[in-house]
């Protein structure tokens, strides 16, 4: 074929280069918040088949992009413009790079001739994310487009999984070039040596008291049931980590809960009391550690098998017994040929183990006021198929719900481990844009829900009939416990005053109640469900229920 024909009908803009290599990937949908600087890649757009999530602010779109990622496992795509919309969408950054989620966010840029100048929303993209990603770039010439969005690809990917930012000029989207695409990226998989298994086993014959801890990312549902074997050969209790909880079934014999905040204290002595732990996938950085306070650092008192994808992160906070540089998925293939022919010294531990977690998660303590959340957590609990997902950000309300909810699938929690607020609702979005057959419940706090509480727009638009049940207590509930901890009575800036959120999901077009008391919530709950509008549950908390362990004193 001649060369110079191939190379003419080949020539495309940046923008439609750009978009040929997310659809190369298998790219399904992005999210985005439209922007001037980016308008040849939204034009290339108009003409694949990719869906076009179109949201309300860019700090949701960007959640939406890295629940995408946990939920799939394949990197979610999110543009947004430059400046303002950049400065927006770092927080979806940051719980990407804290929680170890593939994702890649496209960022418009200034022109490549007006650099340096501090031209309109300029801003050097590397500095600012140098700290929250993986990697950051700016790509200047469109024939580069292909290698670069295949190598974002891979560091999205590969070792420990996190964000990748790429800075897309306004000139180089709309000049041209002949470039072939680059194939899809399967990433490339650590495999733990046959030896690292052997000593694994070795390790588990001199074990007493041992225990398995799964967390991180990386995972997929063949993983989790392989490790579930390996507990079930070996007897091993496995507790997951702080909002990981649907790597193991909660209703399997061997699981021992979650190490979130606030933890069982039962489970954290089975932590501190064990001779081996064998944490697998994740970092047990300061939330499931209970503030570094579960393994000494540098040197454990238990032996720590760690295995992770990542080298850098072995021997990064805790020195290990033994490092195992591998993935949740290659890890868990490894162990199906590790037996053993006698009765474990801890046999009968993970029974125990399973119990304690049942006590530990069945009764809801009584609150002051009319509602009682926990009841409504335990309801929902029975009530929702096992395959619903269920979301959440930041707030003492996620307390009644990691406590008292149990999840069964693999990926039905989506909830940020750093921490960040107004997750839940943009995470509910994608997941049910995603997965329209599986009910969707976000939990927020009426702090927690406003900070992007304009998604709900997004779940009209598109048709995602998600349930939010907003957990209304007047106030920024976690910062106001810490107050009466550490300044009793001294109450300043964590009170709110909130809008009817019922009246709000209506004028949005969605499906809105007011539920004051317990037995109120159940028949609202079937009627939003039944609506098939995304809806919202307006729960009035006291704010003396000031989280699932404590109250308010009277008076307060």
């Amino acid at each position: 074929m001649d060369q110079s024909v191939n190379a003419k009908s080949n020539l495309r803009t940046g923008g439609q280069i750009l978009i040929d290599q997310l659809v190369a990937q298998g790219v399904e949908r992005v999210t985005c918040v439209p922007g001037e600087s980016y308008l040849a890649a939204l034009d290339a757009l108009h003409d694949s088949k990719i869906d076009v999530m179109i949201c309300r602010a860019e700090g949701g779109a960007a959640m939406m992009a890295e629940a995408y990622g946990k939920l799939t496992g394949r990197p979610g795509i999110c543009f947004v413009t430059r400046g303002p919309g950049a400065s927006n969408a770092c927080h979806g950054v940051h719980i990407a790079m804290q929680d170890s989620t593939p994702m890649i966010l496209f960022v418009g840029q200034v022109d490549t001739g007006m650099r340096e100048r501090e031209a309109f929303q300029e801003v050097d993209y590397k500095a600012m994310f140098g700290s929250i990603a993986k990697w950051a770039v700016e790509i200047d010439r469109p024939d580069r487009i292909p290698e670069l969005v295949a190598r974002a690809f891979r560091v999205a990917l590969q070792g420990r999984r996190g964000p990748v930012v790429i800075a897309l000029p306004e000139n180089m989207l709309t000049e041209t070039a002949s470039v072939s695409d680059a194939p899809r990226v399967e990433p490339a998989i650590a495999w733990p040596a046959p030896s690292d298994i052997e000593r694994l086993g070795t390790l588990l014959a001199q074990a007493s008291a041992p225990i398995v801890i799964l967390g991180g990312s990386g995972w997929d549902e063949a993983a989790t049931k392989g490790i579930a074997r390996f507990a079930e050969r070996f007897d091993l209790p496995v507790a997951t980590s702080f909002r990981r909880a649907s790597l193991f079934d909660a209703d399997h014999p061997h699981y021992a809960g979650d190490l979130g905040i606030g933890p069982d204290p039962r489970l954290k002595a089975r932590v501190t009391g064990a001779d081996l732990v064998l944490l697998i996938g994740g970092r047990l950085s300061e939330m499931p550690s209970s503030s570094y306070t579960l393994l000494d650092i540098p040197s454990p008192r238990q032996r720590l098998v760690h295995v992770h994808p990542g080298a850098e992160e072995l021997g990064r906070v805790y020195q290990p017994t033994l490092a195992i540089e591998a993935s949740p998925i290659a890890f868990a293939q490894a162990i199906e040929r590790l037996t053993h022919q006698t009765a474990p010294a801890w046999k009968g531990a993970a029974a125990k183990a399973h119990a304690d977690y049942l006590d530990w998660t069945e009764k809801p303590r009584e609150l002051p006021g009319a509602f009682q959340y926990g009841q409504v957590v335990g309801w929902l609990r029975e009530r929702l198929p096992k395959n619903a997902i269920v979301c959440n950000g930041a707030g003492n309300y996620a307390g009644w719900l990691h406590r008292h909810h149990r999840f069964h699938a693999f990926a039905a929690q989506l909830a940020p481990t750093s921490g960040s607020m107004g997750y839940g609702v943009p995470a509910a979005v994608i997941a049910k844009r995603q997965y329209p057959e599986r009910v969707v419940v976000a939990f927020a706090g009426d702090g927690c829900f406003l900070m992007n509480g304009q998604e709900f727009a997004t779940a009209v638009q598109h048709g995602a009939a998600v349930i939010v049940v907003i957990i209304d207590n007047g106030q920024y509930g976690t910062i106001r416990m810490h107050q009466e901890r550490e300044y009793p009575g001294r109450v300043v800036g964590t009170q709110l005053q909130n809008p009817d959120f019922a009246l709000y999901a209506k004028a949005f077009g969605g499906h809105g109640e007011r539920v004051e008391r317990t037995a109120d919530f159940a028949p609202a709950f079937e009627r939003a469900l039944a609506s098939g509008k995304p809806a919202i549950l307006h729960c009035l908390l006291d704010p003396r229920a000031i989280s699932v362990s404590k109250d308010f004193g009277p008076g307060n």
